[in-house]
């Protein structure tokens, strides 16, 4: 008796207001669109500016700290200064030249990754409308 209860059960659950709320797939395709997040696919292009923007102000960033570490350490072998004064602008040279490098350093490399990154998306745009033109027919 208990397993005569237990369809009549389902049929109520299946009747319930949260079932009518999903929306079963009714193709592959749309199987395949609904794994992947709509944004990135529907998406208006971007301009280079938002694109690049990120890696340009690192860029910027880094250059200004490497500008102002080679500042510092042409200062201290050019000034005379007090022995305190030079060991501390003999320390924070260095540093921020390397720092600088290291920033300008990120940024330039972050520019080949994005373009990579762009070329791919192209590809797999292209290629998902290639499917989905299949898979509707």
């Amino acid at each position: 008796m208990a397993t005569a209860a237990l369809p009549n059960a389902l049929e109520v659950d299946e009747k319930s207001p949260e079932s009518k709320d999903l929306l079963p797939s009714q193709t592959a395709s749309s199987l395949c669109i609904s794994s992947r997040s709509e944004s990135v696919w529907t998406a208006a292009p971007r301009s280079n500016w938002e694109i690049y923007r990120k890696p340009i102000i690192v860029m910027s960033v880094g250059g200004a700290i490497l500008l102002f570490g080679v500042v510092i350490t042409c200062f201290t072998y050019i000034q005379s200064l007090d022995d305190k004064l030079l060991k501390v602008l003999k320390m924070t040279g260095p540093a921020f030249l390397s720092l600088g490098l290291m920033t300008l350093v990120c940024g330039l490399v972050w520019v080949p990754i994005i373009k990579k990154k762009q070329k791919q998306r192209q590809k797999s745009i292209f290629f998902q409308s290639l499917k989905s033109f299949f898979l509707n027919r």
